[in-house]
């Protein structure tokens, strides 16, 4: 926020100027990311007896279509709320899912625990994918000094890529997803990045890496046009369902054994100091914000509560000690080069090479166009 520019709250959530610059106030005061949910809402959301018979024949089709598979459907779990609900709804309804699991190095204890208690009890098949920590280390590494906002992208982008080789590999229509309107449809989008842009991990890693990804999933051109074809689509069933996290958590909790984190996505060690020191202190982002906006929208939170826990810290000092230790330690790092990373200025993610729709890759082609076709051949 420019040092001339008053600052301003929008009137019914906690979303401000300072958050994002670029943020918009109607003559009432409310922020356009009031307007981004009703909108989302609608388009969205199904709620109440709809909701109910809509994910039914959802579910009809989805169990019909994985006849004679071993699995009727795929999903990620990360051990968090979202992911866990979605465990405990597939298993509600007698869905067949593959859950699958990216260890990344990061997963905190409790994490490890409560997947393991929903995998035992929703009686789910596993697929852990366990990283190659040197190579996915200096994977995260250069993200940390290419200074662009979204880190996460290395962890996201790998999990994708892993949900569609196992989706194709088992014949497997449908990925479940915990992505809902109710809690998380609303964040700035300087933010985030494109979580499925290989290309521009390709060439952040170029210029920040020092090995060569060997065993990194890349969800790369083929692996998109595979998935295309062969009909993989993503399903973000909490929307049918009136989702209420709170109430997610106290059936998880009694159902599934599950133990609270204290933070959105702090199932990570990685996300954790991410998202409550690098953001805030680097980017001056506090993604409460947005996770405590979206509650309001939805009903499930007041304006009240958001304030309050937005005056929480997000570390104590103890437990910072603590966590920056490990950071560095498990990241190789001294001080004065972890120092040296925060101090760089923000770099916008669109600084590096992105990666182009597929009609245009199609056009760059040239004389290879023949060769992607046979490996590409049009559905007819």
């Amino acid at each position: 926020m420019d040092s001339k520019t008053q600052y301003q709250q929008c009137a019914i959530s906690v979303f401000d100027n300072i958050a994002d610059p670029l943020i918009t106030f109607d003559k009432d005061g409310i922020c356009n990311y009031y307007y981004d949910f009703k909108k989302g809402r609608d388009e969205h959301l199904k709620t109440g007896e709809q909701g109910k018979k809509e994910l039914e024949q959802l579910i009809a089709k989805i169990k019909e279509d994985g006849k004679g598979n071993d699995y009727d459907c795929i999903m990620g779990l990360s051990g968090g709320v979202d992911s866990s609900y979605v465990a405990y709804l597939a298993h509600q309804y007698g869905l067949r899912p593959l859950a699958v699991h990216f260890d990344n190095g990061w997963n905190s204890e409790l994490a490890v625990m409560n997947i393991q208690n929903i995998v035992s009890k929703c009686n789910l098949d596993l697929h852990t994918l366990v990283v190659d920590w040197e190579e996915f280390k200096d994977l995260q590494l250069a993200y940390l000094k290419a200074s662009v906002v979204d880190i996460e992208v290395p962890t996201d982008h790998a999990i994708g890529a892993t949900l569609a080789k196992l989706a194709l590999k088992h014949k497997i229509k449908y990925m479940l997803s915990g992505s809902n309107v109710n809690t998380e449809l609303i964040i700035p989008k300087s933010w985030i990045y494109n979580k499925s842009d290989y290309v521009n991990l390709l060439d952040i890693y170029k210029k920040y890496g020092t090995k060569k990804l060997k065993t990194y999933p890349l969800n790369n051109l083929i692996l998109k046009r595979k998935s295309a074809m062969a009909g993989v689509q993503q399903l973000n069933i909490l929307n049918y369902v009136d989702y209420d996290k709170s109430a997610a958590k106290e059936v998880i909790t009694k159902e599934l054994s599950w133990r609270d984190y204290g933070g959105k996505h702090y199932e990570s060690r990685f996300t954790k100091f991410y998202q409550a020191y690098i953001l805030p202190e680097k980017f001056k982002i506090d993604k409460r914000k947005a996770h405590l906006s979206n509650m309001i929208f939805s009903g499930q939170m007041t304006k009240e509560e958001a304030l309050k826990e937005l005056e929480e810290p997000l570390y104590t000092p103890e437990v910072f000690n603590e966590e920056k230790e490990y950071f560095l330690k498990k990241f190789d790092l001294t001080e004065s080069e972890w120092q040296k990373i925060m101090d760089k200025p923000a770099v916008p993610h669109t600084s590096f090479a992105t990666e182009q729709p597929l009609d245009v890759m199609y056009k760059w082609l040239g004389p290879f166009k023949k060769i992607y076709r046979l490996i590409n051949p049009v559905k007819k």
